[in-house]
């Protein structure tokens, strides 16, 4: 990857990550991002629970940035899995929001 190929693709993600946290889903980006790692063992003991988290914030952002519908977003997360489910489900403004 040449360097102006790395830094196409360094705006692009600045410019998703700025529009994630102006667009629909501001304060569930937020409220994800403050569960730590004990938030997250405490909520389900699987082995990849951090990498299902890392996943499941980005799925958030990502429809946050792109105004996805509150249907769409819960497909979304279903689609993680169990432990993303789970994950979502202790930020009550986000279970709420898409009806977990």
């Amino acid at each position: 990857m040449s360097i102006d190929d790395f830094e196409t693709a360094l705006n692009a993600s600045l410019d998703r990550a700025d529009r994630a946290f102006r667009g629909t889903y501001k304060a569930e980006v937020e409220a994800l991002l403050r569960l730590s790692a004990a938030d997250i063992s405490a909520i389900t003991p699987e082995p990849t629970a951090l990498e299902t988290y890392n996943k499941l914030i980005a799925v958030v952002q990502e429809a946050s940035a792109h105004n996805l519908s509150q249907a769409a977003l819960k497909q979304r997360v279903i689609q993680l899995g169990e432990t993303a489910v789970s994950i979502a489900k202790s930020v009550t403004s986000l279970a709420l929001k898409i009806g977990l």
